[in-house]
This record gives C-alpha cells, sequence and structure tokens, in this order.
C-alpha cells in the first residue's frame, strides 16, 4: 500500500513519485487498455516469456510512464528509463542495450525524437536480440555481433505520426490513451487527496476535476496548488472558495484554459476574423512553436469543441465565441 506523504516532504518531483500509482488497482481509467495489457503480460507469464514489445501514445500527462511502471512491476522486471533525446549516438543506445539484463523492461519516452540511426540499431535489437557495432574505422572496420538477453521495449510518444513504419512495426501491441472522464478524474484526485491528507470537499474536488484539462498529471498539479493556498490561508479543509480563488490565481478558467490558450484562441478571432489561418502564421502571430501549438494547445481544444482543423487551416467555433464572451464575426453578443 502507497504510504500517505508527511509535511516534511518537499517538491513536486517527490510528491508526484509518491502519488503515482503501484499497483494495478491503484491505476484509474483506461479500463480497455489495462485489460488487454493484463492479458498480454498474463500469458507472457504463463509461457514463461518476456512480454511482446509496447508502443503506447497519446497527450502528455495520461499515465504512459506510469503504466510502463507497472508493467515492470507486474512481470517482476528491472525498469530502465530513458527518452529519445538523450540518445544522441549510436553508443549511447549501445551502451544501454548492452547493460540489460534478462527480463528487463526498457522504457523510451518521447520515442518519435530518435534519429534514424539510432533505429536501425534499434531494428535488431528488437527483432533478433542483436546488438550490431561497428568495430575499427576505415577498410579495417568489421561488425560485431552481440546476442542480448530477453527484454521488453515499452515505447512512447506523443506523436505516433512521426515514428517510422518500421519501427512502428517491432511493436507487438500498440495502444492509444484517451482523455479521462470527469467521475475518473474525481477518482484520481480524492486518491492524491488522500495521500497528501488533504480533507476536501466533494464540490471542490469537482472543480478541480472539471478544470483538470481531462489529465491526470494536470489534475495532480491542480490539487498542490489547491493545497498551497489552503495552508497560506491557514484552511483545515479544501472548500468550494478556496478551490474557486486558487484557480483564480493561477488564472485557469472552469474549462482548465490557460492565459495561453486564450490567447490563440483571441489571436485567432483578432487578427484572422476566427479562421482559417494555417500553422506556420498562426505560430509566427502567437510567437510560439508549431509543434508546442500542435501537441499541447489544439488537442485539448478540440476535444471541447473550441477549436477545429479543416484543410485550409484552424477555425474557432461558435463555442469558443461563446466561451471568451466576444462578439461573433456577424458583431452580435454571444453569451
Amino acid at each position: 500500500m502507497t504510504n500517505k506523504i508527511t509535511n516534511k516532504q518537499a517538491g513536486d518531483e517527490v510528491i508526484d513519485l509518491a502519488l503515482r500509482p503501484s499497483h494495478w488497482d491503484e491505476y484509474v481509467g483506461q479500463r480497455k487498455i489495462k485489460k488487454n495489457l493484463k492479458t498480454i503480460l498474463d500469458a507472457a507469464k504463463k509461457r514463461g516469456e518476456v512480454s511482446d514489445h509496447l508502443l503506447l501514445y497519446g497527450q502528455a500527462g495520461l499515465g504512459k510512464t506510469t503504466l510502463a511502471y507497472l508493467i515492470a512491476r507486474e512481470m517482476s522486471a528491472n525498469l530502465k528509463i530513458t527518452s529519445g533525446p538523450a540518445l544522441e549516438k549510436m553508443g549511447d543506445l549501445a551502451a544501454i542495450l548492452s547493460n540489460l539484463e534478462k527480463g528487463d523492461v526498457l522504457f523510451i519516452d518521447e520515442a518519435h525524437r530518435l534519429n534514424r540511426a539510432i533505429e536501425e540499431v534499434l531494428y535488431p535489437a528488437l527483432e533478433n536480440r542483436k546488438l550490431h557495432l561497428i568495430v575499427g574505422k576505415g577498410a579495417g572496420a568489421r561488425t560485431l555481433a552481440i546476442d542480448l538477453p530477453p527484454f521488453t521495449l515499452i515505447a512512447a510518444t506523443t506523436r505516433a505520426n512521426l515514428l517510422s513504419g518500421p519501427l512502428r512495426s517491432r511493436f507487438g501491441a500498440t495502444f492509444k490513451l484517451d482523455y479521462y472522464e470527469i467521475p475518473d478524474i474525481e477518482a484520481i484526485v480524492k486518491r492524491s487527496a488522500k495521500l497528501l491528507n488533504l480533507e476536501i470537499d466533494p464540490v471542490a474536488l469537482n472543480i478541480i476535476a472539471r478544470a483538470s484539462r481531462f489529465t491526470p498529471r494536470t489534475a495532480n498539479r491542480l490539487l498542490r496548488r489547491v493545497r498551497d493556498f489552503a495552508d497560506v490561508n491557514d484552511s483545515p479543509k479544501v472548500t468550494e472558495d478556496i478551490a474557486k480563488q486558487t484557480l483564480e490565481m493561477l488564472e485557469v478558467d472552469n474549462l482548465g484554459l490557460e492565459p495561453t490558450d486564450r490567447q490563440l484562441l483571441l489571436t485567432i478571432i483578432e487578427k484572422f476574423k476566427g479562421g482559417p489561418v494555417g500553422i506556420q502564421t498562426l505560430s509566427a502571430a502567437l510567437n510560439d512553436d508549431s509543434g508546442i501549438i500542435e501537441d499541447v494547445y489544439e488537442p485539448y481544444l478540440m476535444s471541447i469543441g473550441l477549436l477545429v482543423r479543416t484543410p485550409a487551416g484552424r477555425m474557432v467555433t461558435v463555442e469558443a465565441y461563446k466561451h471568451l464572451g466576444v462578439k461573433d464575426p456577424k458583431g452580435e453578443k454571444l453569451i
């Protein structure tokens, strides 16, 4: 059982680790994925084998890393963690692979940022458990093949479309993590509050859940800030008023929109008459990276119906005008 977090523990990283589920029954949501993964893992254990390589994709904060921890725990395996940007040279990956032990689980986050040279090393490692190394240079160079122990690769990405076809084809199963339902987010916040020794009002719980962007990581982040606000104001309990004041201080509205989200919508409305506008033009107008806009802002705005992508570009919806309380293109006030 996960221990409660004492007031002496400090730092969001410590809290994040403590709030992370350590057992399957503590992992809320993604029921279909959990069920399918459990079948794969149970079958592998029954045969005395390692699991097939697994690909997890979906927006940031939905629990991909947590699933990797749970999979390793379920298989009684050591989990080794790295990321696409950290593997700059073939030697970086070779060093990790050559140090794997039988049954280990290797987790590569941001797998879409692996360069093609690194992928070439991965292919035989995933398919035949072979690590091919080039020894020497020039005419005297030769290829050395090293046998690898049975292991499982879990790759996580927010941009599955950027993974190469050959890499995607080498995973035994691929799972897409979706946004969570409000009741699931409420259950996650309730569990986290209990671990934080925090008494929270049901209404406050719902307010945090609805502002969480349907994402556990965001929900827990908001809960930590609500706890800070309650502590500073000597409130023994998180009330509806405490939750609302915290969100107001953070400039997070009832839909979970932050200043950057509202700026994006208002830029399309005010500068481009509601759209359509191309992503590069929008990126220049916002002075923000197009990848950040596509990966961070747009998915949530589209999921709640405030933004749409069309062949001609991005457009805000009538619901966006209503939410922001601004006039529609016809000059009428929408409420």
